[in-house]
């Protein structure tokens, strides 16, 4: 597997982000335009796309800058097919890596209760549960995670 960082203007991450939010819009039903709203591709600039042998991209994750020392990681998704293959979990490190190289010391995130799949992920990943931060406080679907990043 070969792992490109790139932005959000990569061809890749603009099909594997359609294919997230058609997944995300069965879930999260008619909660999905609350959650839309905050996740818009405009101007990401740190994304990380996976791609097999066959240089076919099976994997996609962003972070972008939440305040200071902080980097919220988003838009990561793996297609159903190509699920349980650690194809999530090496993005998500390279997510972190990229973030600690920007002078991070900190990635948290938001993820629906509907996905059971990014839970599992996150927590086997050294993420810690914390209370819903910004506008997802409050938000009964969300759980926010974050992580201390090694130096």
């Amino acid at each position: 597997m070969k792992l490109l960082r790139t932005d959000s203007n990569n061809p890749d991450f603009v099909e594997l982000v359609k294919q997230l939010d058609a997944d995300l819009a069965i879930r999260d039903g008619d909660d999905h335009a609350f959650y839309d709203q905050f996740n818009k591709l405009d101007a990401i600039k740190h994304t990380v796309v996976a791609y097999n042998e066959a240089n076919h991209a099976v994997g996609c994750g962003a972070i972008k800058q939440f305040e200071t020392g902080t980097m919220e990681v988003k838009r990561m998704f793996v297609p159903l097919e190509e699920r349980g293959k650690g194809i999530a979990g090496e993005i998500l490190k390279e997510l972190e890596i990229w973030a600690k190289e920007l002078g991070n010391d900190k990635c948290i995130l938001e993820t629906g209760i509907k996905q059971p799949e990014a839970i599992s992920l996150y927590k086997k990943s050294g993420y810690r549960f914390i209370d819903n931060y910004g506008q997802y406080a409050g938000v009964e679907n969300s759980v926010c995670f974050e992580k201390l990043l090694k130096h």
